[in-house]
């Protein structure tokens, strides 16, 4: 099943997540896209681009095709980047029948849960790429860097109010996925405050899955260190790139 924040309860999202609060990752992701790519960036093509927030940093650099299977997500990003083109569609399957200088895909591809899903997902982004181009992963957490945690946020926006608790958590040690589990506090208006519930299945491979699958659809991997300033000391991730040959 759908997480119920990119179905029933996708109206909030922009409650829970402040598009200014993606600029520095996207310096990151753009820095990475332009450090390995072997031709000019100007088109890119965004797989599971959610509620837009990233591609609405994204587009001061990038023509951008922003592509997701949620309606409800394209709906709030289409609200947040009218400027850009949004289709409705499945990274595993989707083929929109042309090329880009760049695939981008964040944190969606979390949603891979298999192998021959994260391997689809791949080869949707080598089908969409240009020779000499670059595609970009960023699945947050590996096998080996995986820790239990947990987070909260929130904010008010207008009218509304989201309070959030986030617990992940893995109960199978030897699986491919782990579990997001949320509760979320919400108001609108003056009403009262409800609380709902929502789970995610994320996938969770070891690094050297990740380069051996983008190897296997074409790509020529490499792995680059995530440095966010909001990061302990010493802590980070790595995100996965996908060369194209020229």
């Amino acid at each position: 099943m759908e997480p119920r924040l990119y179905t029933d309860l996708a109206a909030w999202w922009p409650v829970l997540s402040d598009p200014a609060d993606s600029e520095e990752e996207a310096r990151i992701f753009r820095h990475a896209l332009e450090a390995t790519a072997s031709r000019p960036l100007d088109e890119l093509l965004e797989l599971g681009s959610g509620g837009g927030n990233t591609a609405s940093q994204l587009a001061a650099w990038y023509r951008l095709t922003l592509v997701d299977r949620a309606p409800g997500m394209l709906s709030v990003s289409r609200a947040l980047n009218p400027e850009c083109e949004h289709v409705l569609g499945d990274m595993r399957s989707v083929r929109l029948g042309r090329s880009f200088d760049a695939v981008f895909v964040h944190d969606a591809v979390s949603y891979m849960t298999t192998e021959d899903d994260l391997r689809a997902a791949m080869a949707t982004a080598h089908a969409h790429c240009r020779p000499g181009g670059v595609a970009l992963f960023d699945p947050e957490r590996t096998r080996e860097t995986f820790r239990p945690a947990t987070s909260c946020g929130g904010s008010d926006r207008g009218d509304r109010s989201l309070r959030y608790l986030e617990w992940d958590h893995d109960p199978d040690p030897d699986g491919t996925t782990y579990v997001a589990s949320f509760a979320y506090l919400l108001r609108a208006g003056d009403g009262p405050v409800r609380c709902e519930t929502d789970e995610h299945l994320l996938g969770l491979f070891p690094r050297d899955t990740w380069l051996r699958c983008l190897a296997s659809v074409g790509f020529v991997p490499e792995a680059l260190p995530f440095r966010h300033s909001t990061f302990e000391e010493g802590a980070g991730h790595e995100l996965f790139v996908g060369r194209m040959r020229s």
